[in-house]
This record gives C-alpha cells, sequence and structure tokens, in this order.
C-alpha cells in the first residue's frame, strides 16, 4: 500500500462549555486533522490534538504543522507499506513530537482498516462491544457551579467524573463533591502542578481520605521518584498520564512503584501502535489502564473508543459524547454516550464519516501534497 495524497486541515471548534485546567482556560480548541488517500481512493483520517500552547507539553499547533509538513509528509508519501507499523517505521529517526505522530498514525490504521475491511477496534485487537465513558470537569468559579456541572453529567448517565484540580482548589471541592456523592467515582487530575514539598503531601494525605479512584499526575512530568515517594505514604492508587511517554517511562513507573493506574492517550504516546504496547506492557503487570482524551474531534474521539475496547481498559475512559464538548462535530454521526455507554462501531475503519463540509466552514491553515 502507498499514499497518493496528504491533506492537513487546521479546525478550530467552540467549546460548549468552557474549560480550565492548572494552566489555562479554554472556550475553543484548535486541531490539525490528516487526511491520508491510497492510490485506489480510499481515504483514512487521524487526528494532531496538540494544544494550542505549551502547557500540557513542549508541542503545540505550530510546532506540530512545521514537523508535519517538512518530516512527516515527506516520509509517509515515500513509503511502501502493508501494516501501520511499517507506516510509522518511516517516521522513526524523527525524535519526540508524539502529537503529529499520533495524527498520521490514525490515518494509517484507519486506511489499513478500511482496506481490509475491518473495524478499527478489530484491527486494534479489541474485544468490547461497549466502552464505559467518564466526563472530565475543569477548574470551576465556584463550588457551587462545580456541583452545578457534575449534576449535569449524572443526569446524562456518566458514571466516573474527574476533577481538575491545582494549588487552592482540590481539598475544599472534593469534600463537597463526595459530601453530596457518597458512592460517586471520583477521581483527580493535577497535571503536574504541585511542587514535591510537605504541604503538597500534606493535601494528598487529606485526599488520601476521600475514597478517590485516583490522583492522577500530582507531580512533574520526568520527577518519577516523587510519584514513588507518595504512592509508598497514601492507599489511593496514583495515575501517571504526562509523565510515560513510551515504554520505557511505563518500565520506569512499574520498576519503582511511581503509579498504579496508567492514563494511556494516544496522541501523548505517539499513535495508536505505542498506546496499544503500552496497554499490554501494563496488563501483564496487572496495572488497570483507561483511555485518557485531549478533548479530541470525533475523528480523535473514535479512535479512542477503538482503543478502548481492548480488554485492559477496565476503567471508564474519556470518551464521552461528542455532545459534551462540541454543539457540532466533524464526523457523521458523532460519538453518542447512551448513559455513560458508547457503542463501539462495527463498519469498517473509524466507523464514522467525516463532515468536510463542516471542517471547510471551520478551517484556517491547509495542506495538500500529491505523490
Amino acid at each position: 500500500m502507498q499514499i497518493a495524497r496528504l491533506r492537513l486541515f487546521e479546525v478550530s471548534l467552540p467549546l460548549v462549555h468552557s474549560f480550565q485546567t492548572s494552566s489555562h482556560r479554554k472556550s475553543g480548541l484548535t486541531h490539525l486533522l490528516v487526511e491520508a488517500t491510497d492510490a485506489d481512493g480510499r481515504n483514512g483520517w487521524g487526528e494532531i490534538a496538540s494544544p494550542s500552547d505549551p502547557f500540557y507539553c513542549s508541542e503545540t499547533n505550530d510546532t506540530a504543522w512545521l514537523v508535519a509538513q517538512k518530516y512527516l509528509v515527506p516520509r509517509a508519501l515515500g513509503a511502501t507499506w502493508d501494516t501501520p507499523e511499517e507506516l510509522e517505521a518511516s517516521w522513526a529517526k524523527v525524535r519526540g513530537h508524539e502529537f503529529a505522530k499520533a495524527g498520521f498514525a490514525g490515518a494509517g490504521w484507519d486506511l489499513h482498516a478500511r482496506a481490509t475491511g475491518q473495524s478499527l477496534a478489530k484491527a486494534l485487537g479489541g474485544t468490547r462491544d461497549t466502552v464505559v465513558a467518564g466526563v472530565s470537569l475543569g477548574i470551576e468559579p465556584s463550588i457551587d457551579e462545580l456541583m452545578a456541572q457534575i449534576q449535569l453529567q449524572l443526569d446524562h448517565g456518566y458514571p466516573r467524573v474527574k476533577l481538575k484540580i491545582a494549588p487552592g482548589w482540590d481539598v475544599e471541592p472534593v469534600r463537597a463533591v463526595r459530601a453530596a456523592h457518597p458512592d460517586l467515582d471520583v477521581h483527580v487530575d493535577a497535571n503536574g502542578a504541585y511542587p514535591d514539598t510537605q504541604e503538597s503531601l500534606d493535601v494528598f494525605t487529606a485526599l488520601d481520605g476521600y475514597g478517590l479512584t485516583m490522583i492522577e499526575q500530582p507531580y512533574a512530568p520526568r520527577d518519577f521518584l516523587a510519584h514513588a515517594r507518595l504512592q509508598a505514604k497514601i492507599e489511593t492508587p496514583v495515575c501517571l498520564d504526562e509523565s510515560v511517554v513510551d515504554l520505557a517511562d511505563l518500565r520506569t513507573m512499574i520498576g519503582l512503584d511511581a503509579g498504579r493506574v496508567l492514563n494511556i492517550k494516544v496522541s501523548r504516546m505517539g499513535g495508536l501502535t505505542n498506546a496499544k504496547a503500552a496497554h499490554d506492557l501494563a496488563r501483564e503487570h496487572g496495572i488497570p489502564v483507561w483511555c485518557g482524551g485531549m478533548h479530541e474531534f470525533g475523528v480523535g474521539r473514535a479512535a479512542n473508543v477503538a482503543l478502548s475496547s481492548l480488554p485492559g481498559f477496565t476503567l471508564p475512559s474519556d470518551v464521552s459524547g461528542s455532545d459534551k464538548y462540541y454543539a457540532h462535530d466533524v464526523i457523521v454521526p458523532p460519538v453518542i454516550a447512551n448513559h455513560g455507554v458508547v457503542t463501539v462501531p462495527t463498519l469498517a475503519g473509524l466507523g464514522h464519516e467525516v463532515d468536510l463540509d463542516l471542517i471547510q466552514a471551520n478551517v484556517g491553515r491547509t495542506l495538500d501534497v500529491t505523490a
């Protein structure tokens, strides 16, 4: 198989509800979509869900566009491949830039699944017909507004709520949520916002008493030792996100007992192949995993659903319905969650078609290259 044409679209969509993490608030998102067309006219789609600013990671839309245009497009167009892994080998020399790679890898996986007449979930080795979805809630201006958002998601049937926390917004909101919802599956995510200090340890020790499913990425991404020390002092499982970019990081996490849950993000790990490998390694060591999200548009969200059908994804994943974030998504039909459950598509590829008219109505930069 060869890719005869590659197109990139920089697309911006407004969020239904603004979202604040420990670093910034956003009311809309800009992601890059990758369309790969083979010599027989089949199309595969991938999403580069890189942030606009270098707060979650060092990549941004601008860096992803540059790397895609200068390095990934020429290599993908010139490659002959039968499997997505062989396609990804064509850009193996490019270090880092996992988000950019993930978009191209996703397009390759979608194209491969369509060419072989199987769903993306089946091509990945998925075993589930449905996936349990959770929701991620940002930092709100007040606890009352947070409680209103939680109730809205519970009314839609979502069984798990993840709360963003940051210094000064941690124990009090969790205490309020737990008091109102004593049996709710709740976990917190700091996105590495806390320094490795006694004051931070006091916060996490306090949170340890609220029956949380996990405390996600409390310390800086590279500080495995701080996470290991914390895990040794609390009963709540520590979950790593930004810390685990590749399998070597995962082995370090396992070896140091720096975390007992893994958030697998397709974008952070450079694509579906690496994400699947992380799932396999974590499962081998008895580490539960779940699929985290970057507020993906429908292309990336559908890929996350397919990945979450693998057997090791035993915790609710960030694959909530498209309507949770976007009034109009880029795929038809959108991802739909019924009472917190998403059906895994059985049609070839992603199982959704891309709405080119909507993309064109919200597009910024474009790139169109043929072999």
